[in-house]
């Protein structure tokens, strides 16, 4: 199947841009993985919260919209098992899985492969679709996230809440509204719409 046939059929991601072969689909996700462990490192820390401001999230719901379902979910999972096994690429240089921010690595694998899901239906191709792309992604990553903190901390989900959910909510406004200009500017530049 040639890039071209790929691309103008519904279903298409960007990463369906490039010929297909196994060894695009392997580079694809260790690419994914290393972007989220590379923009983990983009952290700061919030004031009485064990969680950091990081652009992890931000690199998972973009490799997600980006490579699909599949590839997102793989791209991740390899991110958070390399993670667990002590690559020092969770945020703040973190690894292993006993840190209370942990529940939100395992939301960001949901997230990227819900959001993956939908960019093969076309809701990476516009600006307001794309913003509830990354509401939906962003939704999923709080509601296994925060409990997770909560469990993990012993605070219960409204100081959870307040210390896991409440200090993101600007950051995630300006992540989302960066894909909502790039996502759907790279299909214009490429003339593919869906």
């Amino acid at each position: 199947m040639s890039t071209a046939t790929a691309t103008s059929r519904s279903g298409a991601v960007l990463a369906d841009l490039l010929p297909a072969s196994r060894t695009r689909d392997i580079a694809l996700v260790v690419g994914g993985a290393a972007l989220t462990g590379i923009a983990a490192q983009i952290a700061l820390p919030v004031p009485g919260s064990p969680v950091p401001v990081s652009g992890q999230t931000f690199a998972a719901l973009l490799v997600g919209t980006a490579l699909g379902a599949q590839r997102g979910l793989l791209s991740l999972l390899l991110y958070a098992l390399a993670g667990m096994a002590g690559v020092p690429w969770f945020a703040e240089g973190a690894s292993g899985w006993s840190m209370p921010s942990f529940g939100y690595i395992l939301g960001m694998l949901l997230a990227a492969t819900v959001v993956g899901a939908l960019a093969r239906r076309g809701a990476d191709r516009s600006v307001l679709r794309t913003a509830g792309t990354m509401v939906v992604g962003s939704v999923i990553i709080y509601a296994i996230g925060v409990p997770y903190l909560a469990l993990s901390t012993g605070m219960t989900l409204s100081q959870a809440i307040a210390a896991g959910l409440t200090p993101f909510l600007i950051g995630d406004a300006l992540k989302a509204a960066l894909a909502m200009g790039a996502l759907p500017t790279a299909w214009k530049l490429i003339g593919r719409r869906g």
